[in-house]
């Protein structure tokens, strides 16, 4: 089954690639993944993302999916 990407938060995406963590503890992975992955954060940054955003479009999510894979 695929991920419909739409707006979440960051948290929300975070716990479904790491659904035995923590909010704080999944965010946190998940940022990891995404900073170093330099070719999703070029994208991110093109589409608008920044560090301190909470709130993340579908495109966005659509983007880390991609790069990622479904969580």
């Amino acid at each position: 089954m695929s991920f419909h990407p739409i707006s979440m938060k960051k948290s929300e995406l975070a716990l479904l690639y790491f659904p035995d963590s923590t909010s704080a503890v999944a965010t946190n992975r998940l940022m990891r993944w995404i900073y170093d992955c330099p070719p999703l954060m070029m994208e991110l940054e093109t589409v608008g993302y920044h560090r301190s955003q909470k709130l993340l479009t579908s495109r966005q999510v659509s983007l880390i999916v991609r790069h990622l894979g479904d969580p």
